[in-house]
């Protein structure tokens, strides 16, 4: 296989000898480059699979906590999929508008240039780190430490060898999750047929214990879209996508509103085996309502969590390792991450990475706090992202879009966007100031690794001495641009913008 690198993208270190590939003639050979092996299936499981983590089996309560009754409860669970539909249509423009991989990132990169593209790195990976580390349970420390590490690097692993693993991996976990929450809609349409539906009369729905302020509204909001996020992490791996122009939105359109349906009913469900005392005291909601209705089957609710999480921890890898890997290629992070494998045609170094930080997270300590961060950095960085939108509108207007949605749509994101920011600020100023904190920890690394060019000779040596060494260990090279006759085909990722400067080894 050959093993080229990209002109004038750094230097490439050692590369294998080329062997004769499956091409048309003798001695062709086959390019090295991230392969389109996401299919439209597997592109809605990635989303679904994203956005449906442990969280709804465990502890959907902090909706009803701060909304006070089940109605209202009910009520955000449905606008926060509106809402997150809105932000989806938005990013399904901007998908398949710029086409390119990293998705919050490369867009903002795109649209408001490299400070505000990194400081969206920061405040993203920032996301992706904590997320599979989120505690759900109180197991033994060192016992549940010990299983996630090794859940960890066996999914580095699995993600390293190959996509097309990796993406069975989540259809086959995705498919599990539906099937355990399909069990839990279908026993809740059982109770209600039975006449079990007392917490669902609007007489009692909407009998509040407390009068919820405009802030625990927002509070609530903000619980529900921790629920929904992941919509967009299919943008993630845009270039890997088999025909992202169509396969992008069609993903989009099948899976936010799926998801929709699901986390409804699910709540719907709960509501009819509990009370909502009793779902504010269960630390367990989906073990505690299979143990009241499934019987002997109720084992089936703790397993479903176990394969739930570790679908998601597969998911946070594939796409945050593409979120490092586009950054390295924009220069903004070190060249080494913009490498692939030269026969896997996978992000290793980038993989790595995310291991690596994941893994120092799970080892530092309690992670309780550092979550309450994710919401309002999702929030964040979803708004710059549609922000850049109508900017991007304004800049070039003459830029083809094969979708192009009404103005509305991101006018009325931003509106709730800016309700939901304000109001977190005002109820929770420490988790946003270290949120914001979060997000300009960019600005440094922007200027000592990026703006400032003039580095001493002996920072350029050792830097090129470890990518080498990290090439020669990863057996990694930079990826080959697509031939323009071979734009269409099977294995390549989609050609660099014209604007695109060459990687500098930081």
């Amino acid at each position: 296989m050959a093993c080229h690198t990209l002109s004038g993208r750094g230097n490439p270190g050692p590369t294998p000898s080329p062997s004769p590939g499956p091409g048309p003639g003798p001695g062709a050979l086959e390019r090295v480059a991230l392969k389109k092996e996401i299919g439209l299936l597997s592109a809605c499981t990635i989303i679904i699979g994203n956005i449906i983590g442990s969280g709804i089996f465990i502890s959907p309560k902090g909706v009803l906590e701060h909304s006070g009754s089940v109605g209202l409860a009910l009520f955000v669970w449905v606008l926060g999929g509106g809402i997150t539909a809105l932000g989806s249509l938005c990013y399904a423009e901007l998908g398949v508008a710029i086409p390119k991989s990293g998705g919050d990132y490369a867009y903002v990169t795109e649209i408001f240039g490299g400070l505000a593209g990194l400081a969206v790195i920061s405040m993203t990976f920032s996301n992706y780190v904590l997320q599979p580390v989120f505690p759900n349970c109180i197991p033994p420390a060192t016992a549940s430490r010990v299983l996630s590490m090794a859940c960890l690097m066996l999914l580095t692993w699995v993600n390293s060898s190959s996509v097309r693993w990796a993406t069975r991996i989540q259809d086959v976990f995705t498919g599990g999750k539906l099937l355990a929450l399909s069990l839990i809609i279908c026993t809740g349409f059982v109770q209600i047929f039975q006449g079990h539906f007392e917490e669902l009369r609007p007489s009692n729905a909407f009998d509040f214990w407390m009068t919820p302020s405009v802030g625990h509204l927002a509070l609530a909001f903000l619980q529900g879209s921790f629920a929904f996020s992941g919509w967009n992490f299919l943008n993630y791996v845009t270039e890997e996508l088999v025909d992202p122009r169509k396969n992008l939105p069609r993903a989009i359109f099948i899976s936010i509103p799926l998801v929709t349906f699901v986390y409804t009913f699910t709540n719907i469900a709960y509501f009819t085996a509990m009370s909502p005392q009793e779902l504010l005291a269960s630390n367990a909601v989906a073990v505690t309502f299979g143990e009241k209705l499934l019987g002997y089957f109720s084992w089936v609710m703790p397993v479903s969590v176990a394969l739930s999480t570790f679908g998601g921890i597969n998911g946070y890898l594939f796409t945050s390792s593409r979120l490092c890997f586009s950054g390295a290629r924009e220069g903004h992070l070190p060249s080494l991450l913009a490498m692939i494998h030269v026969r896997h045609c996978t992000p290793i170094p980038a993989l790595l990475v995310c291991c690596g930080a994941t893994a120092v997270i799970m080892l530092v300590g309690d992670t309780y706090t550092l979550i309450n961060y994710v919401s309002f950095i999702n929030y964040l960085c979803y708004g710059v992202t549609i922000l850049g939108l109508l900017v991007l509108r304004w800049r070039r207007p003459a830029l083809h879009r094969p979708i192009k949605v009404n103005l509305l749509v991101p006018a009325t994101y931003l509106v709730f966007w800016a309700f939901l920011l304000v109001f977190s600020f005002i109820s929770e100023p420490m988790v946003c100031g270290v949120g914001v904190i979060i997000i300009l920890t960019g600005v440094p690394i922007f200027f000592l690794g990026v703006f400032w060019r003039s580095k001493p000779k002996c920072v350029h040596r050792l830097t090129e001495s470890m990518t080498r060494w990290g090439q020669e260990l990863c057996f990694v090279v930079y990826p080959q641009e697509a031939p323009e006759e071979e734009e269409n085909g099977p294995c390549q990722a989609s050609p660099l913008p014209a604007t695109d400067k060459p990687l500098k080894t930081q």
